[in-house]
């Protein structure tokens, strides 16, 4: 989902469905997803391949399915979304995280093989954060100046390259400190939604230093004082933290909290998701569908808050579980 559609369904829906004022209050899971009901003659295996930023999610779910049916082998690999489409392709997976939408020519490749495209399902609710160091004086950047210090072509309009902090409005002693940047590669979904949201489809600079992981990108963030870089905000440590970020030059800044992305204020918002290869003629198998009701479950949701992100309004779960042909 791009994300001006994102952040239309975010005002038409997410901000309505759930959490009226969620600012006093621990976010919890919508109270009309229902609990799971265990199911039974449920047997098989299940692969997963695809996004790291939801390695850790996915973790969580297979353990908690796992309670339920502890016959069931579960097999977990994320080395970033771009692998997600060639191996529900190959068949050599079942589901297929991603932190970004499936590209068309993904779709494609995998319509001229079965006929049919892959069908979705959105499993939480991320806050694309820009992380910097926990000492870092860094109180609001906008897009424009993001893209002023991850890109070179700087397609949001900046008059000039920020090469320092000084360049991004920091003053005092790190006004003069180099800008050291932190991402991922280009399998990884983050770094293609960052780089649309961001960059407006700009390119990165060379000097961004690729990270295989999500961790990985937090972890240098938080050894180096100069540093910014974005990930999940899942991924949030306590020897880092969170910018607020504006859509526009000089308008409000919004941190990485669920109320901001709920309500779509914050800019760099987007659904996380899984991709099945469902046969529309055809009813999904036990293990399959059961693994889907767990996930879009109270359960299931519970565990995205556990990992640091948001959990989808019932809405969702329920649009979804109907998409798989599920009650």
């Amino acid at each position: 989902m791009h994300r001006s559609t994102f952040l239309k369904f975010a005002g038409a829906a997410l901000a309505t469905t759930l959490f009226a004022s969620t600012a006093a209050v621990a976010i919890d899971v919508d109270a009309a997803i229902p609990s799971y009901q265990k199911a039974s003659g449920v047997s098989g295996s299940i692969k997963s391949i695809g996004s790291d930023t939801l390695n850790n999610l996915m973790t969580l779910w297979a353990e908690g399915f796992s309670k339920e049916y502890p016959n069931v082998n579960i097999e977990i690999e994320g080395k970033g979304s771009g692998t997600a489409p060639p191996a529900l392709i190959a068949g050599t997976s079942q589901f297929g995280p991603m932190s970004r939408p499936m590209k068309a020519g993904e779709m494609d490749d995998f319509e001229r093989k079965y006929g049919y495209k892959p069908t979705p399902m959105r499993t939480a609710v991320d806050a694309l954060a820009v992380f910097v160091h926990k000492d870092s004086p860094v109180k609001c950047l906008s897009l424009a100046q993001l893209d002023a210090i991850f890109s070179k072509t700087r397609k949001r309009g900046a008059k000039a390259d920020a090469k320092t902090w000084g360049d991004v409005g920091v003053t005092g002693e790190m006004a003069a400190m180099p800008i050291s940047m932190y991402g991922r590669n280009s399998a990884s979904g983050t770094y293609g939604y960052f780089k649309e949201v961001a960059m407006e489809d700009g390119d990165y600079k060379d000097s961004v230093k690729e990270q295989p992981g999500s961790s990985a990108v937090v972890q240098s963030i938080a050894s180096d004082k100069g540093a910014i870089g974005y990930s999940g905000v899942g991924y949030k440590t306590a020897d880092v933290k969170t910018v607020p970020i504006s859509a526009k030059e000089g308008g409000t800044c919004y941190d990485a909290t669920s109320d901001n992305a709920y309500a779509g204020n914050y800019p760099i918002t987007r659904f996380l998701y899984v991709y099945l290869n469902k046969n529309p003629k055809q009813a999904l198998d036990p293990v399959r569908a059961e693994f889907i009701k767990f996930v879009l479950s109270k359960q299931g949701q519970q565990g995205v808050i556990k990992d640091g992100f948001f959990p989808v309004p019932a809405k969702v779960a329920l649009d979804d579980r109907k998409a798989f042909g599920l009650n």
